[in-house]
């Protein structure tokens, strides 16, 4: 005993195409490696370009760069004397590959490409890459002329092999082989693998985290090893945001970890191995010894170096296995959404944030997902990260600009408006108020009857006709003209407000409109095209209603927000027809015809579950028994599919959100079906038809023999 080996693994937020931004944190990463005493390091999935640059993978520019890079990596001295691998687009006989390139003292050692590609949920790998498929094969690639100069090589082993070093061996899995059927960690692992590195590019979903974790310790569970697992952080310019949580893995326990959740661009978790351990482990299986003695052979790639060659760390203590906490539901929506925000904010150059705020549970979430960003910019201030600094002051204008309280740093960057009408009550104003008086937002008040009334003016002048509501005597159409048009008005005041407000407050930027539809309102279209769910981005748009009232409970208690107590206990409304006596006339899931809860329901069988109208009815038929019976849960699945179709529509205009939910019907990306459909699913809803009836006859014969059993039995029931 006595082998320690010092390994380390990666939490980069990367942007893509920021290829000196994406080298600076990848060098930063090598330092702080090389400073807790690591021999080897490894990093995310594509982390020199940048996981989202999509069809720039195309470009000759993009792996120009990457090549770029990889070369000011080998000249650093940084990168001496400690073997490393980055994650790049490599293009091997003009066929463009995802890539790990290894290299030590500047010399390459191995170009290995992926060998399966993730195409389900927002990833569209083979749009852009193609898998290698020749297994445990290699070829040779000829070099950048370059990267010749400079390495003195004229070519490097491209494809499925592994590096040995003097004292132990390791090998590459990157991101999707992970999950297949036939992971390739297996076959490493039967070769006698003592090392297995996965560069990641996994994103954020509600209740997802444990996910990966329980795939990378089962893995080295079953066969024995060490797994090193790099995975990407944050915003890196799309609607997903990288989950964090980079691990390290040994025999089945986790040793060390990343945060999931933290403003930190460059995070590194290191561990010190015992080579033996690995060993030991392996040969008490000895099921697994029988099938590795029979496993096929990667070619193997010599490397003149030593993991445990420093005889400082002979006596290190080998890193001890702890127990994964993982984060509330809550505490993910509280961390994951606002990281998304500040990646956004801080990268688009923007002054920070306008919201409408209405006083409802998602113009709520909306603002305390603000306040949550906030939170975490003063911790990561209070905790001296630099970057932080620099971004927020550069953000409020103010370079010596050091925030330490939420709230102040909310009112400089945060503006909310309560955007009233007549149709609105004073309790959603003073919801509002109150609310943005917790979070230190600069609040506004403002009512819109006077821009609504003008153009419904120009309409009369036009028309000669006077539209009216429901209420008054309107027809369905004018009704929701009427509303429509008090929404579209909102999100027309809100730019005006979001481009000139911090020049009335005497800065200079603007601010970014933040939206607040939920994901429930979008599957089932319950939003206006171009009002208020127009906006530049929308924290809570892959969130349901349902999670997002269990966020604002957490909020009440984790805050202190006492305000949210009146938010919660409220019905939700969009207050756009008149009062009654001061009161509502007005929820939304009335007007919906569906509670949010069935709402939830709906959109996972249609999504998750890949269920068209028919097989939805038959199995909310027996989910749903007890509650409804089969003749309403037939209605209530044709209406919502007739509401979903009608509104598809508005899918391709959505305000672009960060992923979190796995039913989310963003058209943009995650979700690609058609936007004009025939509402009147004439075959689906026969079927439906056709199904209720023989499931109501079957219902009239099961209560007859129950009759006659009562009869038979002599307590039949008088009537």
């Amino acid at each position: 005993m006595g082998r320690k080996v010092v390994v380390a693994v990666c939490c980069l937020n990367q942007w893509a195409l920021d290829f000196d931004g994406n080298l600076s944190r990848i060098i930063a990463s090598i330092q702080e490696a090389k400073v807790q005493g690591a021999s080897y390091r490894t990093g995310p999935e594509l982390e020199v370009t940048g996981y989202s640059c999509e069809d720039h993978f195309y470009e000759a520019d993009t792996l120009l760069h990457s090549w770029e890079v990889l070369a000011e990596l080998l000249a650093s001295p940084v990168c001496k004397n400690i073997l490393v691998d980055v994650g790049m687009p490599v293009m091997h006989k003009s066929v463009t590959y995802n890539c790990r390139v290894s290299f030590f003292n500047g010399k390459l050692l191995l170009i290995r490409p992926k060998l399966r590609l993730c195409d389900d949920g927002n990833y569209r790998e083979s749009r852009w890459f193609t898998a290698w498929t020749k297994i445990y094969q290699t070829e040779d690639y000829i070099l950048p002329e370059f990267i010749r100069e400079l390495t003195g090589q004229k070519s490097v082993v491209f494809g499925d092999a592994v590096l040995e070093t003097l004292d132990t061996t390791i090998g590459f899995e990157i991101c999707e082989e992970l999950w297949n059927p036939y992971s390739t960690h297996i076959s490493l692992g039967l070769d006698g693998i003592e090392f297995i590195v996965n560069g990641s590019g996994s994103y954020f979903e509600l209740r997802k985290a444990n996910v990966a974790v329980d795939l990378v310790l089962n893995a080295t569970k079953k066969s024995g090893g060490c797994y090193l697992y790099s995975n990407l952080r944050g915003c890196d310019g799309q609607r997903i945001m990288f989950n964090g949580g980079s691990c390290i893995a040994l025999n089945g326990e986790a040793i060390a970890r990343t945060r999931q959740f933290s403003l930190e661009e460059v995070e590194v978790a290191v561990a010190t191995v015992d080579l033996d351990d690995i060993k030991t482990y392996r040969n008490l299986v000895r099921s697994r010894n029988t099938a590795a003695a029979q496993n096929p052979s990667y070619r193997r790639i010599p490397v003149d170096f030593s993991l445990s060659e420093s005889s400082c760390y002979a006596m290190r203590a080998s890193t001890t296995p702890f127990k994964w906490q993982y984060h509330s539901p809550e505490e993910e929506i509280a961390y994951g959404p606002a990281g998304w925000l500040w990646d956004y904010l801080r990268r688009s150059g923007q002054g920070g944030f306008f919201l409408p705020l209405s006083g409802g549970v998602d113009s709520s979430s909306s603002a305390v997902l603000v306040y949550s960003m906030c939170r975490m910019v003063v911790t990561s201030v209070q905790n001296g990260d630099s970057h932080v600094i620099d971004d927020v002051r550069r953000i409020v204008g103010d370079p010596s600009y050091i925030p330490d309280d939420p709230r102040e740093l909310c009112n400089r960057i945060f503006i909310t408006c309560y955007m009233g009408s007549a149709n609105s009550s004073a309790e959603t104003r003073q919801r509002a108020k109150d609310l943005s008086d917790q979070l230190g937002s600069y609040h506004l008040a403002l009512a819109i009857d006077a821009v609504v009334s003008a153009a419904l003016n120009i309409f009369t002048v036009v028309t000669g006709l006077v539209p009216k509501f429901r209420v008054d005597g309107g027809s369905l159409r004018e009704n929701l003209a009427l509303q429509n048009v008090q929404a579209r008005m909102r999100m027309v005041l809100s730019y005006l407000l979001a481009q000139l407000m911090l020049w009335a407050r005497g800065r200079s930027g603007g601010l970014l409109v933040l939206g607040s539809a939920n994901v429930d309102e979008s599957l089932r279209g319950y939003l206006t095209k171009y009002d208020c769910s127009s906006a530049d981005v929308n924290p809570i748009g892959g969130i349901s209603k349902a999670d997002l009232k269990r966020f604002l409970a957490y909020a009440r208690l984790e805050y202190g927000f006492t305000s949210l107590d009146g938010i919660l206990a409220a019905p939700p409304t969009a207050e756009l027809e008149p009062l009654q006596e001061g009161r509502l006339v007005q929820t939304d899931e009335e007007d919906m015809g569906l509670t949010y809860n069935e709402l939830g329901d709906l959109g996972r069988l249609r999504k998750q579950a890949a269920c068209g109208p028919y097989t939805t009815f038959c199995r909310l038929i027996h989910s749903w028994r007890g509650a409804h019976t089969p003749a309403e849960i037939a209605h209530k699945v044709k209406h919502f599919y007739r509401c979903y179709a009608i509104n598809r529509h508005k899918m391709t205009v959505i305000t672009p959100s960060v992923h979190a939910e796995t039913y989310s019907p963003d058209d943009n990306r995650f979700d690609h079906r058609p936007f004009l459909y025939n509402a009147k699913w004439g075959w689906q809803f026969r079927a439906i038809d056709a199904h209720l009836e023989h499931v109501n006859k079957m219902v009239d014969t099961d209560d007859r023999k129950l009759d006659n059993a009562h009869m038979q039995s002599g307590n039949s029931i008088a009537f």
